[in-house]
C-alpha cells in the first residue's frame, strides 16, 4: 500500500519503506511436514500453514513463517466463513485466521461446517 503525498520523491519512498517492512513481517518457508493430528503427509509451498485433509494447523508463528511461537500446540479448526478457516490453539486459546486452499479435503470443510451448524 502506498500514500500519495505532495512530491514523487516521498511517494516512492514510502512506497519502498511500506513494502520493505511487509516483506519483513512474512517469511516464506518451503517446508513439508507429518500432520501431528491425522499423520498425514503435507507438500508445503511456503504458503502452507494447516493440513489439507483434516485442517488442522499448529501454533508455531507469531507473524507467518518466522517460527517464534513457543507454545507449539496443534491448533483445531474452529470456525469456517466464506474462504476463511479459523484456528484455536488446543494449548493456549490463540486464535488465527487462515485462508482455505486449493488442495484442502471438500469433505473436511463440509464435515467442519456440519460441525459448526449442529453447534459441536
Amino acid at each position: 500500500m502506498c500514500v500519495w503525498y505532495n512530491t514523487e520523491t516521498a511517494y516512492l519512498l514510502l512506497c519502498f519503506v511500506m513494502t520493505q517492512s511487509h516483506d519483513k513481517l512474512f517469511k516464506r518457508r518451503r517446508e513439508d511436514f507429518w500432520c501431528e493430528q491425522c499423520g498425514a503427509q503435507v507438500a508445503g509451498d511456503g504458503y502452507t500453514n494447516h493440513c489439507p485433509q483434516c485442517l488442522w494447523s499448529k501454533h508455531v508463528d507469531v507473524r507467518p513463517g518466522d517460527r517464534a511461537a513457543e507454545c507449539g500446540g496443534l491448533m483445531e479448526p474452529v470456525a469456517l466463513v466464506k474462504e476463511r478457516l479459523t484456528h484455536r490453539c488446543v494449548r493456549c486459546g490463540y486464535e488465527k485466521n487462515n485462508k482455505t486452499a486449493a488442495d484442502d479435503d471438500f469433505d473436511a470443510l463440509l464435515r467442519l461446517a456440519n460441525r459448526i451448524a449442529d453447534g459441536r
